[in-house]
């Protein structure tokens, strides 16, 4: 009996009667209904989820930040009701809880009364979360309650985002803030800097000029002195002029008288002309001295006059000179002033930007050593405001002090250029005075020359004493006239060099003084030199420090700071790529729904359909000819069936097949394989052996992998997994189907070829025994079949 003709005895069987007909197509239709039916349920489940019923709570009563009213929670549900993932049902916390608990809805979102409030509590001094409620009932659905669990973390991380982007946003318009505070305090610096620098130059001008007017009043101090010394000698001598001269005026007077009466008495004549003789030459003697020393005086007062104007002129310099440095020190103070306004302005937005920070990196759930390092990047900036302000300050008190003491000096250059002008004055008139008594004591000292000559021409002769009488009287009355202007001259000589003895100790006394406060203005001018080169300099490193605080913060405008926000609120965006994709979720499961399809349609099959012909075990024909009939009847019978369930996938359910001959091709090797297992079952086994097919479908199914990774199966199961057909059958038409590796499916194919052939082995030496020998299950039916 050929193989063929097995085959169609055995078909006829099935067909013989119309009950038989039913029944085999019943069978036929099982995997079809399983794997169609199932899959047809699961397609895409996802799609449906606008129908699962969800109730939503919003209890949120809203929240004032900066004068505006924000309700978060309505935002929020507003959102999830235009979005239709789900049936939104918006009602009171009693309705939701009843219904999640009664079934009406699957689970609940409430959203709490302090909802708003709570995430507005970031920016203040007590922060804390918010929350949102998610109710589930799993005896309503285990996988709604996934669903959900799922749904409310996406609702918080859409929360989360929104909140960052609104704090980023607030954080990036500070820091634009602190820059243009900054750029303004940089600029207020290099003014500083150039201020400082022009102040520099004009402290070192002042401490040489100072140093020079030290010197200069020194000197004045000196000859200052010397002239005290030579007008009160020169008071002195004309003091004693005046009184010889006055002596000189009442002897000239008695002269006069005795000449007069010279004619009476001869005797008389030769004593006087003997006292005028003595007289002359006392007077020529003393008028010789006072001509000298006045003309020592005419001298000495015009050099007092020279150096009198050049300390007014050297002191009107200096007046000059201090005034400038005063005008200078008002401005560099001005300029100071607006740079420590601006340092202080740029600290109070630096200590604002500072605390919104650190509120807003708290908000963020940093915690607070997170948010110090932070702040700790920042705090440069806080201790160069700080050191600048510090600065600024010191340099003010230090511009003032120098704007006083240069008013001061100012002021005291112009009184010493004053009272130098009436020295000058002073001087003048004495060199005048001096002059004119210089020529008069000539004048004397000449009549008195004369009157010694003749005096002793008198005395000489008796004869020549009556012209010498009459000529002496006119002499005497012209040495009276002389000796009276003498006089006259003399004493004003004395009042003018004690009026110049006295100007010239004042003058000498406010020269030491000038000196002392030159000398001291000398010592502040260095020191204010040396300040303002250290202002500068500090100045320098603050326009340095601020500069470089403005180049690290960018300058950005309002599109691209809206932008960075929205990335600092969601910094990762995840891209899918995938090597090979099922397309749905029900196209997911269809390799473990179709292979488990095919071992249940075998199985079912095998319920009907006899494993081998008695007939032909009597007729002893061949064993393999025998396994081979009774392999290939279910066989051809199963491809029928995996043909049926691929129309299914493919033409009802439309899902997508890369390789469709491909994938066919393994589902009907894995119906094959299975047939040859189930076929050596029941060879060996009988109706036990059927009872095994249903606990190995039962272990495959937990072990494929269809579902869940089998690297989650515990360690037994796992190991199982790679012994298993079913295993190799998904995943094979897993490869063919989604358009994965052909090497891989050509291996699983491999192992299924295995299983088949080692199936039909153990068939044909079951076979082979049922036709030699006979056993107990020959003679006593089995229980179960």
């Amino acid at each position: 009996m050929k193989i063929f003709a097995m085959i169609r005895a055995e078909l006829a069987r099935l067909t013989a009667t119309t009950m038989s007909r039913v029944a085999l197509v019943a069978l036929m239709l099982v995997p079809v209904l399983y794997g169609g039916l199932y899959l047809w349920a699961n397609q895409d489940p996802y799609a449906g989820l606008d129908r699962v019923p969800v109730a939503l709570v919003v209890a949120d009563t809203g929240a004032e930040s900066d004068g505006t009213t924000t309700n978060y929670g309505s935002d929020v549900a507003e959102q999830l009701i235009d979005d239709g993932t789900f049936d939104w049902h918006t009602v009171t916390a009693a309705t939701a809880k009843a219904g999640v608990a009664d079934a009406t809805y699957d689970f609940s979102v409430t959203i709490p009364a302090d909802f708003s409030s709570s995430i507005a509590s970031s920016s203040t001094d007590s922060p804390h979360q918010a929350t949102i409620t998610l109710t589930t009932n799993d005896t309503n659905s285990y996988l709604a309650s996934t669903i959900g669990s799922q749904a409310a973390q996406s609702i918080r991380d859409a929360i989360v985002a929104r909140v960052n982007e609104q704090a980023a946003d607030q954080l990036l318009i500070g820091l634009s803030d602190i820059r243009s505070s900054l750029v303004d305090a940089a600029d207020g610096a290099g003014q500083l800097t150039d201020g400082a620098g022009t102040a520099a130059d004009g402290g070192s001008s002042l401490a040489d000029g100072a140093s020079q007017l030290a010197d200069g009043t020194g000197q004045l101090a000196t000859g200052a002195g010397s002239l005290a010394d030579g007008t009160g000698k020169v008071a002195d001598g004309a003091s004693q002029v005046a009184d010889g001269t006055g002596q000189v005026a009442s002897g000239a007077d008695a002269l006069a008288t005795g000449a007069g009466t010279l004619s009476t008495g001869a005797g008389s004549l030769a004593a006087g002309t003997a006292q005028v003789a003595t007289g002359a030459d006392s007077l020529a003697t003393a008028t010789g001295q006072v001509a000298d020393g006045t003309a020592a005086l005419s001298q000495g007062a015009a050099s007092l006059v020279e150096g009198t104007a050049k300390v007014s002129a050297g002191a009107d310099q200096v007046s000059a000179a201090a005034q400038k440095v005063a005008d200078g020190t008002t401005k560099l103070n001005t300029a100071a002033q607006e740079a420590s306004a601006g340092v202080a302005g740029a600290g109070a937005v630096y200590t604002d930007a500072q605390a919104a920070l650190a509120k807003e990196l708290t908000a963020d759930g940093l915690s607070p050593t997170q948010v110090e390092a932070a702040l700790a990047t920042l705090a440069p900036i806080g201790t160069t405001l700080t050191q600048s302000g510090a600065a600024l300050t010191q340099a003010g008190t230090a511009i003032a002090t120098l704007s006083t003491g240069t008013t001061e000096l100012a002021a005291g250059a112009a009184a010493t250029a004053a009272g130098a002008q009436q020295s000058a004055a002073g001087a003048t008139t004495l060199a005048t005075g001096a002059a004119t008594a210089s020529t008069g004591a000539r004048q004397t000292a000449d009549g008195a020359a004369t009157l010694a000559s003749g005096a002793h021409q008198s005395a000489d002769g008796a004869a020549a004493l009556a012209t010498g009488a009459g000529q002496a009287a006119s002499g005497a009355a012209t040495l009276a006239a002389g000796a009276d202007k003498t006089a006259a001259g003399a004493a004003t000589l004395s009042t003018g060099a004690a009026s110049a003895a006295d100007g010239a100790a004042t003058l000498s006394t406010g020269a030491s003084s000038a000196k002392t406060g030159a000398e001291s203005l000398a010592t502040g001018a260095s020191s204010l030199s040396d300040g303002l080169l250290g202002l500068k300099t500090g100045a320098g490193t603050l326009r340095d420090g601020l500069t470089n605080g403005v180049n690290s913060i960018p300058d950005t405008d309002a599109a691209t700071r809206d932008l960075q926000g929205s990335t600092i609120a969601d910094p990762v965006d995840l891209q899918k790529a995938a090597v090979t994709s099922a397309g749905t979720y029900g196209a997911g499961l269809a390799p473990f729904f179709a292979s488990l399809a095919g071992w249940i349609g075998i199985y079912a099959l095998f319920l009907i359909v006899k494993p081998v012909s008695r007939r032909a075990i009597t007729a002893l024909h061949s064993p393999l000819k025998i396994t081979l009939a009774g392999w290939l009847t279910p066989g051809i019978l199963g491809l029928l069936q995996m043909a049926a369930l691929f129309g299914i996938l493919t033409g009802v359910l439309h899902f997508e097949v890369h390789n469709p001959l491909g994938t066919y091709a393994m589902m009907g090797l894995a119906a094959m394989t299975f047939a040859a297992i189930i076929l050596a079952l029941n060879v060996w086994l009988g109706s036990v052996g059927q009872f095994v097919g249903l606990v190995l479908m039962v272990i495959q199914l937990v072990t494929a992998g269809g579902t869940f990774p089998w690297q989650t199966l515990p360690a037994p199961l796992a190991f199982l997994h790679h012994v298993m057909p079913m295993s190799y059958a998904v995943d094979g038409i897993r490869q063919l189907m989604y358009g994965g590796n052909p090497a891989t499916a050509l291996n699983d194919a491999g192992v299924l070829l295995l299983w088949l052939t080692g199936a039909l082995v153990l068939a044909a030496i079951g076979v082979v025994r049922m036709t030699h020998f006979r056993t107990l299950r020959d003679l006593k039916p089995s229980l179960i079949g």
